[in-house]
């Protein structure tokens, strides 16, 4: 945000909101980066051959572990759930690059 601030010519003591900058400059949201990075890589997990350790789950959590107080941490497999139900997008969709590019640009 500071070097958007600097390329505007604004300083925080002018108190121009985040978002106005944003828009001005046309740079998108740090959230919705996250969540097209996040599915890339979602994408990409899914089109590995079943057997590489990603897929078979040799990279998993150990099961017989005590579980913490509280609530539990957010998992990769959770938020990307979570970010296909709220872009609308279905697994298949995330195997074909070309079609998951236009979606990142439609939303």
């Amino acid at each position: 945000m500071r070097m958007l601030r600097w390329f505007c010519g604004h300083t925080r003591r002018d108190r121009v909101r985040n978002e106005v900058i944003r828009d001005r400059v046309g740079v998108a949201p740090i959230e919705e980066k996250l969540t097209q990075h996040r599915l890339r890589w979602f994408g990409h997990v899914q089109r590995r051959p079943p057997e590489a350790p990603v897929r078979n789950g040799i990279l998993e959590l150990v099961d017989n572990v005590k579980m913490g107080r509280g609530r539990p941490k957010l998992t990769w497999d959770e938020s990307v759930k979570r970010d296909l139900k709220d872009w609308n997008i279905s697994k298949e969709i995330a195997l074909d690059r070309s079609s998951l590019e236009t979606s990142y640009q439609c939303a």
